[in-house]
């Protein structure tokens, strides 16, 4: 069967039974953390196609290619996946150790979204320039954007393997919740601006902003209330799973229709069931039902999602030019999030200090991941479009693969006690 004619159904059922395969494999092989693992071994058959294709004149990674693009990479996370994944995440967040860290969370996803995209912007205008590709400055404020918050789902995967304080581990892990949905709404603002070519009204930026984040914890907070109240009022597990499920699914669609912030009332309405909701609407039945549900969902949307990043390499691979701009953005991405959780922490150390992980849990556990790599692949098709894409590809392998896997690592070393001289 054309990989242009298969079904949705035929292109899950691949994903699924490839995410079983690679993450046996790697489970009883590599024994890597399961999303570097998968993302690594995606990546690996992505290049291998294209090799077998350059020395043997085949067609396989046309027939890959063309396979991906019948997924469309970016519906499938941002209107699908992402809802499940943020819920789920936030399900799991203790709200005593988050409320301990509001502060941080709340400057760090927002103000230092904010600095993170205009550092980014005018740096990768420069980077670029050096390798002879000129882009407007309002079109690298967009990779800005898209590049600067960090994913919830790579985040968490790092955090249940590193030995973190509770009140740190809930502000990493808050962070990224919510600066992903600022991150995109701050993204869809630049991109229209920028696909209109009109000048920036911070005005009208400003109020779009507060309509679509500000929106989407009301709404968070009121679906959160409603389910909150019907899982008090009965006993029965079943329906309580499918409550949930109606939250994630009719809340985001919701979301969509009055133009607010799904990503944002995911979170908001996770962190309300996973801790009211548990802790006095349900049984000790239904709490281990739900728990495990959600914690399967993760699991396996998670599995799926870094096997897709893996895969997508075969997208970029033949653009061997655009890839060394994104080696080169690398730093100037770290240097960005330094200073943008640096600051903010240096600022607020008289009224909570988080310890000395803080700083580089934050930086080197700040992964991008799937939610950067859907935004890129939004943007409208061009060499703009191509230039950013490569360098996202790049910048989000690097933070799954480098990142990923030696962040426990960092961690177990700054946690040893100094050596006597």
């Amino acid at each position: 069967m054309p990989a242009t004619a298969l079904s949705a159904f035929d292109a899950a059922a691949i994903l699924m039974v490839l995410a079983a395969a690679l993450g046996y494999l790697n489970h009883r092989v590599l024994k890597l953390p399961s999303s570097v693992g998968l993302t690594v071994m995606g990546a690996v058959a992505s290049l291998l196609v294209i090799l077998i294709d350059t020395l043997g004149g085949s067609t396989l990674a046309p027939q890959l290619a063309a396979f991906l693009a019948s997924i469309d990479f970016h519906t499938t996370l941002m209107d699908g996946m992402l809802s499940f994944l943020l819920f789920a995440g936030a399900l799991h967040v203790d709200w005593a150790d988050m409320r301990r860290g509001r502060w941080p969370i709340l400057v760090l996803s927002t103000i230092g979204v904010l600095l993170s995209t205009a550092i980014v912007g005018f740096g990768f205008q420069l980077v670029a320039g050096w390798f002879g590709v000129e882009l407007p400055l309002l079109w690298c404020l967009v990779f800005g954007a898209l590049i600067s918050p960090t994913d919830p789902v790579a985040v968490m995967a790092v955090l249940k393997r590193a030995a973190v304080p509770p009140t740190l581990q809930a502000t990493v892990a808050g962070e990224s919740l919510f600066n992903d949905g600022v991150g995109v709404v701050v993204f869809a603002i630049l991109l229209g601006a920028a696909s209109r070519g009109v000048e920036l009204s911070l005005a009208d930026a400003g109020l779009h902003f507060l309509q679509e984040a500000g929106g989407g914890v009301l709404l968070g907070l009121g679906i959160g209330w409603l389910a909150y109240r019907a899982m008090r009022s009965i006993d029965e597990y079943n329906v309580e799973v499918m409550i949930s499920l109606a939250v994630v699914m009719g809340g985001y669609s919701l979301a969509h229709l009055i133009h607010v912030s799904g990503p944002v009332a995911m979170a908001v309405a996770g962190l309300l069931i996973g801790n009211a909701g548990i802790a006095h609407a349900m049984s000790d039945t239904t709490r281990d039902y739900l728990v495990k549900f959600w914690a399967l969902i993760d699991e396996i949307l998670n599995a799926v999602l870094f096997l897709l990043i893996g895969l997508e390499v075969i997208v970029i691979a033949r653009e061997p030019s655009l890839l060394v701009i994104g080696l080169a953005a690398i730093p100037l991405v770290i240097l960005a999030r330094t200073l943008a959780v640096g600051a903010p922490l240096a600022a607020m150390r008289p009224v909570l200090n988080l310890g000395p992980l803080a700083m580089p849990v934050l930086v080197w556990g700040g992964l991008r991941g799937g939610i950067s790599i859907a935004l890129a692949l939004s943007l409208p098709e061009g060499p703009i479009r191509t230039t950013i894409l490569a360098a996202t590809y790049v910048i989000v392998m690097f933070a799954v693969i480098i990142q990923g896997a030696t962040i426990a690592a960092v961690i177990e070393r700054l946690q040893r006690p100094a050596q006597p001289a």
